[in-house]
């Protein structure tokens, strides 16, 4: 029984030392370089899916942005008639320098509520002393222009004889002693405007009148048949109204070849004349 136990033990301590043999043998190489193969394997599967998810991802990602794209395109294509837009301010250049700027809305305004209307503006408008401000008029949020001023006013003057005058005029204000209006426009030349601006004088006055504060009654209603008469302003040729009394109730002058002015203040022109000699626009 003792040497049946023997001989089994030295069998299994012969089998064990055998295995251990053969794993630090060749054998032990070729099974480890299975075992390290199979590791790899596993590694590279685990990589491959990870690869995979994220293909999968950007795939179903970029569907979706797709999908938004052509919704979007859907929505404008089918509601863009309803879709509401926003007006932009209409852009200017002011004529000359100023120290402030005021709009004035006139729609559905009569030729007096429009007058008046500038008047208040100006008498509540905070200017410096020897400053200007210019007073843009306004329609369904778009700067008037002369043309269109004219008709709202609806002036005599003849618009198919102004061709060379300058839509972009500008309605303004001094402050030099008294707040004074002033009305500024821009031509190619004099002589473009010339007989014009004479064939208008019958009826400016009556066309301006409340522009510059003269109400028309019985005491002034005179001035509506008065006539314009030469003089000189800031050494410039100038046609003046003048009252019974001498007093300027309007004028205009020609201050260069480009420029005309109608007010009835002569330190205007001469702020004016200044400004537009300069020839600077501060922004």
């Amino acid at each position: 029984m003792e040497n049946d136990e023997k001989i089994k033990n030295k069998k299994v301590e012969t089998y064990a030392e055998d295995m251990a043999k053969a794993i630090d043998g060749s054998e032990g190489s070729f099974i480890r370089k299975i075992i390290e193969e199979q590791e790899r394997n596993e590694k590279e599967g685990l990589n491959s899916s990870s690869e995979n998810r994220k293909r999968i991802a950007f795939v179903i990602f970029s569907i979706l942005l797709i999908g938004c794209a052509i919704g979007a395109l859907v929505f404008l294509f089918f509601f863009r008639k309803e879709m509401s837009t926003v007006d932009i301010g209409a852009q200017f250049v002011p004529i000359i320098y100023l120290d402030g700027t005021t709009f004035k809305e006139v729609d559905e305004l009569t030729k007096d509520q429009i007058s008046e209307s500038i008047l208040k503006e100006v008498s509540v408008t905070e200017i410096k002393d020897g400053g200007v401000v210019g007073v843009y008029l306004t329609s369904s949020k778009k700067i008037v222009g002369l043309r269109q001023f004219l008709n709202l006013i609806t002036s005599s003057l003849d618009k198919n004889k102004i061709g060379f005058v300058s839509d972009n005029f500008l309605i303004g204000a001094t402050n030099i002693g008294n707040k004074n209006l002033f009305i500024l426009l821009k031509m190619r030349s004099i002589a473009d405007v010339f007989d014009t601006m004479r064939s208008w004088e019958n009826k400016m006055f009556n066309d301006l009148h409340g522009f510059f504060g003269v109400n028309i009654d019985s005491e002034t209603s005179y001035l509506l048949t008065k006539d314009f008469e030469d003089g000189f302003i800031q050494n410039k040729n100038a046609r003046i109204l003048r009252d019974n009394d001498g007093k300027i109730v309007m004028m205009y002058i020609f201050i260069n070849d480009t420029s005309f002015i109608v007010t009835n203040n002569e330190a205007s022109v001469r702020e004016i004349m200044l400004r537009i000699s300069s020839g600077i626009i501060r922004k």
